[in-house]
C-alpha cells in the first residue's frame, strides 16, 4: 500500500504541444491516501486510462513527476512499482487452468506453495470459479476469462496499489453488482491502494471512498459520492452525475436574490458580483411542482413513471428543467410552477462553482 503523490504532471501523445488542445492531460497535482479506494469517472476520451497507465508506468509523462511514498516512480516500470494491474479485456495464458492462472503471480515471486494454494482457493471463492479451478482457459467464455483476470490481480496482498481498467466491461450486469461488492470488500479487508477506472458512474459510486471525476483531461472534481451529488465543483460534474442530472439555468445574481428569464428567487446565502456566464445549478431531487403564484413557471412537457418515482419534464423560458417526485405524487393541471430547495442551490461562474459569502461579508 503507499501513497500516491502526482506533482505538476501533463502529458501530451505530440511530440511539441503548443495549444491546450494536444495536452491529453493538463497540468495536476493531487495526492491519493495510502489504502483509500478510488474511481476515475469520465466520459470516453476524457483522459482516464492516459492518468491511468502513468500512474502504472505504462506511460510516462511528458511533464511533471509520480511519487509512491516519498520515492518518484516517473520511469520506473511496473514492476518496479510493485503494482497489480486489470486491463478491459480479459489477459489470461489459454493453455493454462483456472488454477495456474490465478496461482502464476505468486508462483513467479517464488511464494510458498501452501500460502498459494490458499490464496487461490480464496480468490477463485471471491470470483465464483472454485468448482472450474482444473479447467483450461482456452475454452472459458469472455466473462469467465475477466473474471480469472481480476482475480490474478487481487490475489497478491503485498502490491502498493491495483489499478483497474473497466474492467467489468465484458461482465453480464449481475455479475458485475456482485464483483463490484465483493472488490468492495477485498478492499476494506486489506486495506489495498484502488484505482478504478470506469465512465458508469453506478460503478465509480458504489465502489469508490473517493470519485474522481475528469473532464477534456483535467479532474475538475475529487470528493465523495455525496459531496459530488450535493455540490458539484464544475457544472459538467452536475451533468454527469444522477439521471437525470442537474439542472442548469442561466441567472443574474444580486447578493441572495437570482433573477431569471420569467421571475426571481431567493438563494440560502449571498453571492459576489458575477459577470459573464452565470449559471443557478439545482438537482430534479430537490425540485418541486406547485401551484403557488410565488413558484418559478414553468410548462410541463410530460411525466415519465420508473416505478420509484415520476420523473417530470418541463421547461422554463426554453431552457429544459427535470423534477423527480415520489411515487404516488398526484400532478394536478394548476401545478405549473416550481420551488428550489434554497439550501441545495449552487451558484455556477464560467462553468466553476462558486462559494457563498460568508455571513459577515454579505452584511457589510
Amino acid at each position: 500500500m503507499v501513497q500516491i503523490t502526482l506533482s505538476n504532471l501533463a502529458h501530451s501523445y505530440l511530440p511539441r504541444p503548443s495549444a491546450p488542445d494536444d495536452w491529453a492531460l493538463k497540468e495536476m497535482n493531487h495526492v491519493w491516501n495510502d489504502g483509500e479506494a478510488y474511481a476515475l469517472l469520465g466520459a470516453s476520451g476524457c483522459g482516464k486510462s492516459t492518468l491511468l497507465n502513468i500512474i502504472s508506468g505504462l506511460v510516462h509523462p511528458s511533464e511533471g513527476q509520480v511519487l509512491f511514498g516519498d520515492q518518484d516512480v516517473t520511469y520506473r516500470t511496473t514492476a518496479e512499482r510493485n503494482i497489480a494491474q486489470v486491463f478491459q479485456f480479459p489477459v489470461v495464458y489459454d493453455t493454462m487452468t483456472v488454477r495456474q492462472n490465478l496461482a502464476f503471480p505468486l508462483k513467479n515471486r517464488g511464494a510458498d506453495p501452501a500460502y498459494i494454494k490458499e490464496r487461490v482457493q480464496a480468490i477463485s471463492a471471491m470470483i465464483g470459479m472454485d468448482s472450474e479451478l482444473d479447467r483450461k482457459a482456452r475454452g472459458l467464455t469472455a466473462d469467465a476469462k475477466q473474471k480469472i483476470s481480476l482475480g490474478r490481480g487481487m490475489v497478491r496482498e503485498d502490491v502498493n496499489a491495483i489499478l483497474f481498467d473497466e474492467p467489468l466491461t465484458v461482465i453480464d450486469p449481475h455479475m458485475k453488482w456482485a464483483l463490484r461488492t465483493q472488490l468492495k470488500e477485498l478492499h476494506q479487508q486489506f486495506g489495498h491502494t484502488m484505482i478504478y477506472v470506469t465512465h458508469d458512474q453506478t460503478e465509480a459510486l458504489t465502489f469508490a471512498d473517493k470519485v474522481v471525476v475528469m473532464h477534456e483531461g483535467r479532474v475538475v472534481q475529487m470528493g465523495t459520492p455525496q459531496e459530488l451529488f450535493e455540490t458539484p465543483a464544475h457544472t459538467f460534474v452536475g451533468y454527469f452525475i444522477g439521471s437525470p442530472g442537474m439542472n442548469l439555468l442561466p441567472v443574474r445574481i444580486d447578493g441572495a436574490q437570482a433573477a431569471l428569464e420569467n421571475g426571481q428567487i431567493g438563494l440560502a446565502s449571498a453571492y459576489p458580483a458575477l459577470e459573464g456566464k452565470v449559471e443557478l445549478g439545482v438537482r430534479p431531487e430537490f425540485v418541486t411542482l406547485t401551484s403557488d403564484e410565488s413558484g418559478l413557471p414553468v410548462a410541463i412537457e410530460r411525466i415519465e413513471d420508473v416505478g420509484r418515482h415520476r420523473i417530470v419534464r418541463a421547461n422554463h423560458a426554453g431552457t429544459t428543467l427535470n423534477a423527480i417526485l415520489p411515487e404516488g405524487t398526484e400532478v394536478g393541471p394548476d401545478m405549473t410552477r416550481v420551488h428550489f430547495a434554497p439550501d441545495k442551490v449552487n451558484i455556477y461562474h464560467n462553468d466553476w462553482r462558486v462559494a457563498p459569502l460568508a455571513a459577515q461579508e454579505a452584511a457589510q
